[in-house]
């Protein structure tokens, strides 16, 4: 079931609120969000009624935890693959670990994914999701946000986007092979081949390094200019 909202804060908070009374599958999208949240805190700027601002609640409860970040792989991958058959050719969708997607050095949706535990189970899943689609002109301070009418110049009706995108995101999540899952997930990567600059956040060195793997629990494994293979969950590095 989608429910859409003239306006709310944030989606991915509304369903946390409604969480027990939702089910799995279920999406909240809001034509207006006053609080859209991204990773690390940031904020996600939207033009009222140019774009996708939406959260979907899932109920994975045959995935351990120590495997969650299957879920990040899947919905990232899901939608990359609804951008593909929208963008112009030659240019196609890629994901940024953990999760953005980029077309073009550009990116052009967030995904905020938080997990609800109980014991050794995922109670419930909420992916919140912010795409760009029909905004031509960005105001905020984010680095390098684009959207699809910027790639591909023609308007895209909202609601059967989101319809199109949900029913992939849950055929993608509902069922799927792990190691299948991960090699898609690794040729789709945003500079998956390469050396590339890093910063490790934490001591901030610079270095050059290729993604030698992606782990399932989200560990990203780099292979440094020098053969030194580096590992780091999320905000322990970042691209320079």
């Amino acid at each position: 079931m989608i429910e859409w909202l003239d306006s709310c804060e944030s989606t991915n908070t509304y369903i946390a609120s409604q969480a027990p009374l939702m089910a799995d599958g279920d999406v909240v999208a809001a034509r207006t969000q006053s609080a859209g949240r991204g990773q690390r805190g940031n904020s996600w700027e939207a033009e009222p009624g140019a774009n996708l601002t939406f959260s979907m609640l899932l109920r994975p409860a045959e995935l351990a935890p120590a495997r969650q970040f299957e879920i990040s792989m899947a919905v990232s991958l899901a939608i990359a693959d609804v951008l593909d058959t929208l963008l112009p050719h030659p240019l196609c969708a890629k994901i940024k670990w953990p999760n953005d997607i980029y077309v073009a050095d550009k990116k052009i949706c967030g995904i905020l994914i938080e997990h609800s535990l109980s014991g050794n189970k995922i109670q419930h899943t909420i992916v919140g999701i912010g795409l760009n689609v029909n905004q031509r002109q960005f105001t905020s301070d984010a680095p390098n946000p684009v959207s699809l009418i910027q790639l591909n110049g023609r308007t895209t009706a909202l609601e059967p986007l989101l319809q199109q995108l949900c029913d992939t995101i849950i055929a993608d999540t509902r069922s799927y092979d792990t190691a299948a899952l991960r090699r898609r997930y690794f040729a789709k990567l945003y500079r998956g081949t390469g050396l590339h600059p890093y910063i490790d956040t934490g001591s901030g060195e610079r270095f050059l390094a290729e993604i030698a793997d992606v782990a399932a629990d989200g560990i990203i494994t780099l292979r440094a200019a020098d053969g030194q293979l580096r590992r780091y969950a999320f905000k322990e590095v970042s691209f320079g």
